[in-house]
């Protein structure tokens, strides 16, 4: 959660709570819904009530969801995540909490079924308070935007989302549906719950890996197959099988030729932690060492012949053995 967040969602929550106390104290925002009821928009624009029947069709809570969630399905199978139609579910939950809790608390009658003149109309045993299309519209296309990839398209899924909330909240005052103060109360009801999303991203990420986990013990179920065991840390010791106490060992043993021939004996040796009673001898354990014979060095095969290894001069070795000359004297 930004700082720029945060803030901006301390003044929508104050807005939400001044809207809320204007009604409760009838002020004068009470007196303008009355003002706009009496005023009747949809005799001033009849040519307009056709087309706005059907925009108002974007606020509602099933047609939109639909739309959205088939939207999100398709992301989220391309994507091989769950958190776009996880989101989605999440803030139309809290949608529903939020709004659905404040509209029977208050129960406001809508301007239709009000009674009395300058009246709030509150605890009338109504639903109309906070309009429920506003938030829904402000919401379902809302989280489109909070969704997106890229910040172009973060941008101008904002600008959509905003035009469409807008677009729907004037269409239910210009219907005679809803106050001004329901549709006022809706915004900052909507935007409400897309600001608070960011909290609910560790519960909707462990929910998905919950969801992931469930899939794969089902198809290991179904296959017949356990899943696969998760790796060992890198520095784990990994235990291993005890050897059979018949393995065998192959040792050198000095024969009585010089020549070395390898012996098979038995393992005999057995570790044990202590003595006296109550200690049971620890695996037996053998090593397989290389079944050649093991020879030593003055045993292996000359490489160069016996003596010197230094080769002989073909002029000494004929002058070797025969006297030295002496020297011609003449008289």
């Amino acid at each position: 959660m930004s700082r720029h967040r945060v803030v901006l969602l301390g003044s929508t929550l104050a807005f939400y709570l001044a809207i809320v106390v204007a009604v409760l104290t009838t002020s004068w925002l009470v007196r303008l819904d009355w003002q706009i009821m009496f005023f009747r928009p949809y005799e001033q624009w009849p040519q307009l009530h056709a087309f706005l029947d059907y925009l108002v069709v974007l606020g509602q809570r099933g047609p939109t969801a639909v739309m959205v969630a088939a939207w999100l399905g398709w992301r989220s199978w391309r994507q091989h995540t769950l958190r776009p139609l996880l989101t989605l579910g999440v803030a139309l939950l809290l949608l529903n909490i939020t709004v659905g809790s404040v509209k029977l608390g208050l129960g406001r009658l809508g301007p239709h079924y009000a009674t009395q003149i300058g009246s709030a109309e509150l605890f009338a045993g109504g639903d109309i308070f906070p309009s429920g299309h506003t938030a829904n519209a402000v919401v379902t296309w809302g989280i489109l935007a909070y969704l997106a990839s890229t910040v172009v398209t973060r941008r101008v899924l904002s600008v959509v989302s905003a035009v469409v909330a807008l677009s729907v909240g004037a269409t239910t005052v210009y219907l005679g549906t809803h106050w001004v103060s329901d549709v006022l109360l809706g915004w900052a009801a909507g935007l409400l719950i897309l600001l608070a999303l960011p909290w609910f991203e560790p519960l909707i990420a462990r929910t998905e890996a919950k969801v992931f986990e469930l899939r794969e013990l089902l198809r290991g179920r179904r296959t017949g197959t356990r899943p696969a065991a998760a790796p060992a840390p890198a520095g784990t010791p990994v235990p291993l099988a005890p050897l059979s106490p018949q393995a065998k060992v192959f040792v050198p043993r000095a024969a009585a030729g010089g020549a070395h021939e390898p012996e098979e004996v038995r393992a005999a040796a057995t570790a044990t932690s202590g003595t006296g009673p109550g200690h049971a001898p620890a695996a037996r354990t053998a090593v397989h060492l290389s079944t050649r014979p093991h020879v030593i060095r003055s045993e292996r095969t000359p490489g160069a012949p016996v003596g010197s290894r230094r080769p002989v001069h073909a002029e000494r070795a004929a002058t070797r053995g025969a006297p030295s000359p002496r020297p011609v004297t003449g008289g």
